[in-house]
C-alpha cells in the first residue's frame, strides 16, 4: 500500500486566510465595518506569547484590526473581568480571546463565560457550545481546533459522513466533544473514548476517521489504525530527541506518524497540520461576527 496523502494544513489555512482577506476587504469597502479581534493574555507563558504573536500576525494579514491587552500574572480576576466587559461593549470589537492556560488563581470558567456569546469566537461560551450540541452549527461560533479539523475531513471524504465510525480519542471540551458534534451533523457514527476506554487499540481500528486529541506522544501506533482511515492528530507535544549528540526540542502529535502513515489513506503532521487551521478557523470566527454587526 502507497503511503499516505499528506493533509497540508499550512497550505489549506493559507487559502482559506485569502477567501478571508477578500471578504473583509469587501465588509470595509461596503459597509465600512473593519473586523476587530482582541487578545487578552495574562502573564509571560511562553507558549502562549508565540501562539498570540501567531495570531496577531494573520489577523493584521487578513485586514483585521489586531488588538491586545498583556496583563501582569498577578493580576485579580476582578481586573480582567472589568476588561472583558468594557471589550464586551465596545462596537469596534467583534472578537475576544482569553489565552489559555491563565494563572492558578483565576478561575477559568468564569473569565471565559464572561465573554459575550456574541464575541466568543473561540466557542468556549455555554450558550456557543449549547447550539452546537444541539445541532444550530450555523448560529454557534464552533470552537476552532475541532472546526478546522472538520474542514479537512471533508476535504478527504464529502461533507456528508454517512457510514462511517468516526473515533476520537480524548474527550475535551475544546476538541474531543465538540469534534463529536460536528462529526454527528455529518451523520458518522461517533465513538469518544478516553483513559477509561477498555481495549481502545480494538476501537481505534474500527475507525474511518481516527481523531487523536490526547496530548500524550506518539501514543496511537500503525495497528491502533484500520487501513485507509483518514487520520487527524490533533497533539502538540515537545519531546527532546537526540540529533548527532546534541540533544533537541522537537514537536510531535498524538499519533506515531512514520507507523501511521504507512496505513492511514491520509494524516495530518504535526507541525503543520491542525495548527495552522486552528488560527485560520479564529480569523473566520471573527469575520462572521463581524458580518453580524453589519446586519
Amino acid at each position: 500500500m502507497a503511503d499516505a496523502a499528506i493533509i497540508d494544513g499550512k497550505a489549506r489555512a493559507a487559502e482559506l486566510s485569502a477567501s478571508i482577506s477578500v471578504t473583509t476587504a469587501a465588509l470595509v469597502d461596503e459597509k465600512s465595518i473593519k473586523p476587530g479581534l482582541t487578545v487578552v493574555i495574562v502573564g509571560e507563558d511562553p507558549a502562549s506569547q508565540v501562539y498570540v504573536r501567531n495570531k496577531k500576525r494573520t489577523a493584521e494579514a487578513c485586514g483585521f484590526n489586531s488588538m491586545q491587552h498583556t496583563l501582569p500574572a498577578e493580576s485579580s480576576q476582578d481586573e480582567i473581568l472589568a476588561l472583558i466587559h468594557l471589550l464586551n461593549d465596545d462596537a469596534s470589537v467583534h472578537g475576544i480571546l482569553v489565552q489559555l492556560p491563565l494563572p492558578d488563581h483565576l478561575d477559568e470558567r468564569v473569565i471565559t463565560q464572561a465573554i459575550s456569546p456574541a464575541k466568543d469566537v473561540d466557542g468556549f461560551h455555554f450558550q456557543n457550545i449549547g447550539m452546537l450540541t444541539a445541532g444550530h452549527v450555523d448560529e454557534a461560533f464552533v470552537p476552532c481546533t475541532p472546526a478546522g479539523c472538520m474542514l479537512m475531513i471533508e476535504d478527504q471524504l464529502g461533507k456528508d459522513l454517512s457510514g462511517l465510525n468516526a473515533v476520537i480519542i480524548g474527550r475535551s471540551n475544546i476538541v474531543g466533544k465538540p469534534m463529536a458534534s460536528l462529526l454527528l451533523q455529518a451523520n458518522a457514527t461517533v465513538t469518544i473514548c478516553h483513559s477509561r476506554t477498555k481495549d481502545l487499540p480494538a476501537v481505534a481500528r474500527s475507525a474511518d476517521i481516527l481523531v487523536a486529541a490526547v496530548g500524550r506522544p506518539k501514543m496511537v501506533k500503525g495497528d491502533w489504525i484500520k487501513p485507509g482511515a483518514v487520520v487527524i492528530d490533533v497533539g502538540i507535544n515537545r519531546i527532546q530527541v537526540e540529533v548527532d549528540g546534541e540533544t533537541k526540542n522537537r514537536l510531535v502529535g498524538d499519533v506515531d506518524f512514520d507507523e501511521a502513515k504507512e496505513v492511514a489513506a491520509a494524516i495530518t503532521p504535526v507541525p503543520g497540520g491542525v495548527g495552522p487551521m486552528t488560527i485560520a478557523l479564529l480569523m473566520l470566527n471573527t469575520l462572521r461576527s463581524a458580518e453580524r454587526t453589519g446586519g
